[in-house]
C-alpha cells in the first residue's frame, strides 16, 4: 500500500505561484511513476504532469506546459508541483497519484494509476 498526503493549497491572485507537494509513505514509494490530476467541479479529472520512477523524464498536458514544473525528492518520498504564472481556469482540486512504471502513453490516463490523495484545493482569483 501506498498513503498520498497533499500539501500546499491555497487562495493565490492570478499570475501567481504556488508549490503543491505531495507526502508518500508505505512500500517502495520510489518505484512509483508519480502523477499530479486535477478536478474542477462538475468537470473530469484532467491529468496535468508525470514524472517517472528517477525523475529525469517529465511530461505535462497542454494548458500547464511552461508554466507548471513537477519534481520529486526520492530521499524524502515528496513530489512537488511548482505553479506559476496562475490562471483563474487552473482552480481545481489537485490530486497526486502514483502507479506502476508503464508505456508513455499510459502516463496521462488516471486509469493507469493505483494509488491517489484526498486532494487539495488551489482557487485563482481574477
Amino acid at each position: 500500500q501506498v498513503q498520498l498526503v497533499e500539501y500546499g493549497g491555497g487562495l493565490v491572485q492570478a499570475g501567481g505561484s504556488l508549490r503543491l507537494s505531495c507526502a508518500a509513505s508505505g512500500r517502495a514509494t520510489s518505484n512509483y511513476v508519480m502523477g499530479w490530476f486535477r478536478q474542477a467541479p462538475g468537470k473530469e479529472r484532467d491529468f496535468v504532469a508525470a514524472v517517472t520512477r528517477s525523475g529525469v523524464n517529465t511530461y505535462y498536458g497542454d494548458s500547464v506546459k511552461g508554466r507548471f514544473t513537477i519534481s520529486r525528492d526520492n530521499v524524502k518520498s515528496v513530489v512537488y508541483l511548482q505553479m506559476n504564472s496562475l490562471k483563474p481556469e487552473d482552480t481545481a482540486g489537485y490530486y497526486c497519484a502514483a502507479g506502476p512504471s508503464s508505456s508513455l502513453s499510459s502516463y496521462y490516463s488516471r486509469q493507469h494509476y493505483t494509488y491517489w490523495g484526498q486532494g487539495t484545493q488551489v482557487t485563482v482569483s481574477s
